[in-house]
Order: C-alpha cells, then structure tokens, then sequence
C-alpha cells in the first residue's frame, strides 16, 4: 500500500479527518505538513499535534506556510471557532515541530518514497504549489494526490461558486491543479450531499463514547451554531473526512469524470471558482479526476469505526 502524507489547515473537522487516517491506516501515514487557512498555521500546527496525541500516534509536524502565495491571510475562525477547534475549552497543548518546513519536507518524502506517495490536501495548496517550486521532479514523484477543494455544481460556501480551499489561496490552486500530478478533487458537494451529519448522527457519534467521538462531535460547536444562523442546515458537514476516507478507500466515491481543472484568480464572487474543462480543452491533458457522486454509507461506517 502506498504511504500517504497529510497537508492540513487544522480545525474542527480537519480533526476528525486525522482521527479517520491515524486510527484506520496509522502504518500508511508517513507525514503530517500543516497551511494556514482555517486558522493560522501556528494554530493549524497546535491542533494537529493534539489529534495526533488523542490517536496514540507518534509524529513531528512539519509547520509550513504562514500566509498564501502573494494574498493576505483570511481565516475561516468565524466557522471553526479562534482556537479552531470549537472554542470548547480543550487542553490543545503543543506541537513537536520538525523545524522543517513543510515544502522541504514534502519534497524529500516523496524522494524517499518516489512513485510510492499519496498526498491528501485538506486546506489551500500553498505547500504543495511551494513544493513543485522547489523541485522540477516533485509532480513526477508523486503517486496520487486527493484534494479537498472546489465545487464541480459551482455553489461555494465562501462565495455563490467558491470553496474556502481554493478561495483562500487561487493562484496555488492554480499552479497545482495545472501541474501534471495525478489528482482526484473532492469538492464541497460531495460533502454537502453525502457528509451531512445531523443532530441525531452527532448524538450517535457521541454515543461510542470515546474521548476521540466526543471531540469529533463537540468540536464542531462553533460550526454549528454558523450552520444554524446563517446556512439554515441542521448539524454540519464534514468535507475533510470524506476526502480522507476516499484517500483509504477509493470506492466511497462511485462517480468520477476526468477534467483539466483551472481556478479563477481575480477578485470578487468568482475568486477560487473551480473551472471544469472537457470538451472544449483537447489540448490540455485532463489530470484531474472530479468526484461526482458518494457512498455515504461506506463513509459513515468508516467514521464511526475510527472514532471507536
């Protein structure tokens, strides 16, 4: 099996998406690279470090970029809460940080582990589109990429028709989704279809009763409350643990289609639309695969069997 390395702009459900990884697959994960985005990446770091602690798992996180390629930082906290993980009074302490930044790191694992490493994205293609920077060869060393990003029905949850991932940081979006890595996209539709979690789901998480079900579920305080007031959606979703578990397990997605994806940098409601193009680019090679459609029942399975 190949070894996957996570890139995550920690927050709430950015944890329950390493609870899924660290407890079904901990042998495959080979690292762990944190973005800012959801939160600064001081934050993002904190966080991972913590989930990685609740799961038994052994690991230094290797800190990476603080802001975007050439845009300020604009953090989704007013969703996730200013710690990022609910504002529920968690003992988050801190991260064992490598000292090396996540690019760097990025690269050399998928020297190490050359055509053998999958890349799952959580948060804004900042370090990857950094790490293709720093080495000519990084797209060819990777075996796969799963992007948590973008929308392929263009309704955003940022804006009208954009995604916060790729919102965040376009032009890294950009850059990554034109390189010739292997990518599958897992947009925000398919969480909103297929990720829901009701109330009545969150009190069956809570349920299990482990200490990893009871942060799942109550560090998602803060979206709730937004998904209530503002989206007028029941309970809340959970876009970073279905893309982990596509990355596990390929057959949660049952509808894929080939694109050659392009995001649109400027300004204004369109920044961060994911642009999918078929039959009007058969000059430009289609590297991305775009899920269309979910298991939701192999992804529930999959969730509550992490969380027990």
């Amino acid at each position: 099996m190949n070894k996957l390395w996570i890139d995550t702009d920690t927050a709430s459900d950015d944890a329950v998406a390493l609870m899924i990884a660290l407890s079904l697959a901990p042998e495959r994960v080979a690292g762990i690279s944190t973005v800012a985005g959801n939160v600064p990446v001081h934050l993002s770091s904190r966080n991972a470090g913590y989930t990685a602690r609740l799961c038994e798992f052994e690991t230094l996180i290797h800190e990476g970029a603080a802001s975007p390629l050439c845009r300020t930082l604009e953090t989704a906290q007013y969703i996730h809460g200013e710690d990022g993980m609910g504002d529920i009074g968690l003992k988050l302490g801190s991260p064992d940080l490598s000292g090396i930044p996540a690019a760097v790191a990025l690269v050399e694992a998928a020297r190490q582990h050359k055509g053998e490493l999958e890349v799952v994205t959580l948060g804004p293609l900042t370090n990857i589109a950094l790490a293709l920077k720093l080495d000519p060869d990084f797209a060819s060393n990777i075996a796969k990429m799963t992007i948590m990003g973008g929308t392929s029905d263009c309704y955003g949850n940022v804006t009208p028709v954009s995604e916060f991932n790729i919102w965040a940081d376009p032009e890294a979006a950009d850059v990554v989704f034109r390189s010739a890595i292997p990518k599958v996209m897992v947009g925000w539709d398919i969480s909103r279809k297929y990720a829901g979690i009701s109330n009545s789901d969150a009190e069956e998480l809570l349920a299990i009763g482990t200490s990893k079900a009871k942060v799942a579920v109550n560090s998602q305080k803060v979206l709730r409350e937004f998904c209530s007031s503002t989206s007028g959606v029941e309970g809340f979703d959970l876009p970073d643990p279905i893309t982990t578990a596509v990355a596990l397990n390929p057959s949660v997605i049952t509808e894929v289609k080939p694109y050659a994806v392009r995001v649109v940098c400027g300004e204004g409601p369109s920044r961060g639309l994911t642009i999918l193009k078929d039959r009007h680019c058969n000059d430009e090679p289609k590297t991305t695969q775009v899920a269309l459609a979910a298991d939701r029942t192999i992804f529930w399975k999959m969730l509550q069997e992490a969380l027990k």
